[in-house]
């Protein structure tokens, strides 16, 4: 007890930051996203019509939100459990881009068969996702997406989830658009022919993610 006594409350270890240096074996990149090639970077008057369209997409979802989960589903929708990743992938994105078939035959397309083609995400779809499948559907299309090319049905899903996130973000949500972000830029890098509809749906994507749910941390990086 006498010992301890001498002992002073608060002891502070006395560090040379320029040791740590040298022995440091790991660089973590701060990037968020990669900066858009010459020529495919979006004014700043797209972005923030974007943002305002978005937002008011998001306001009427949720003003009418209990209006739509009244609405009976077509009864050849059936809506995946949300733990079920491999259905709500055929669901959304459909079993021709699922399965990674590039044409469709000519008796498909007498006729929209949503197996095949995927279904879109309708209101009455949508409004009946609580936040938890909201976000593990989200997550499902982003690993999907990790590994897989950029397609029309996919930036359909992408923004209607989006659109349904609610705010303040749990922290799951806000790691998964930013890897979302980072995704969509690692494409649009790698877009070589500049699709001006692929590249307006990266840009969109991208856009959202840093303007809208990630002001404080992502409004300054390049677009």
């Amino acid at each position: 007890r006498i010992e301890a006594a001498r002992c002073p409350d608060v002891v502070v270890a006395q560090i040379d930051p320029k040791k740590l240096r040298k022995k440091q074996t790991v660089n973590i990149s701060i990037s968020v996203c990669q900066p858009a090639p010459e020529g495919y970077s979006p004014t700043l008057k797209w972005q923030q019509q974007q943002v305002a369209n978005f937002s008011a997409v998001r306001q009427s979802l949720n003003k009418h939100r209990s209006h739509w989960q009244s609405q009976h589903l077509d009864s050849n929708v059936t809506m995946p459990k949300s733990e079920d990743e491999e259905g709500w992938k055929k669901f959304c994105l459909g079993e021709r881009v699922y399965s990674e078939i590039d044409a469709l035959s000519d008796n498909e397309n007498l006729g929209i068969d949503y197996i095949k083609v995927g279904f879109p995400p309708l209101l009455s779809i949508v409004s009946r996702m609580n936040q938890a499948t909201v976000t593990s559907v989200l997550e499902y299309l982003i690993s999907w997406f990790g590994e897989k090319k950029f397609t029309p049905e996919l930036g359909r899903w992408l923004y209607a989830l989006l659109a349904c996130l609610e705010k303040p973000l749990l922290p799951e949500a806000h790691s998964l658009i930013r890897q979302l972000a980072r995704r969509c830029s690692e494409v649009r890098v790698l877009e070589e022919n500049k699709n001006e509809e692929q590249i307006s749906a990266l840009n969109l994507i991208i856009c959202l993610v840093s303007r809208y749910f990630d002001q404080r941390d992502l409004a300054d990086e390049p677009s």
